[in-house]
């Protein structure tokens, strides 16, 4: 059976990491908590390195047409 985009995000809802690549060049790292039929992500813990430094951001939300790709983060 085919899987639809959706039912994949609803298996990075297990409270571990994953990795938000976005227009720009940008990456977030975070916990999903949630999101829309958009894109738009929910994440918790929300981090990314900015000229070396971790940048916290604690729960952002990201609009669905800056994502290039949602990825499971190996730590």
């Amino acid at each position: 059976m085919t899987r639809r985009p959706l039912e994949i995000l609803d298996q990075a809802l297990n409270g571990q990491p994953v990795i938000v690549s976005l227009k720009g060049g940008r990456e977030i790292r975070g916990i999903l908590q949630g999101y829309d039929v958009h894109m738009n992500l929910v994440l918790d813990n929300a981090e990314e390195e900015i000229n070396g430094n971790i940048q916290k951001h604690g729960i952002l939300i990201v609009r669905g047409d800056n994502v290039i790709y949602l990825s499971p983060s190996v730590e």
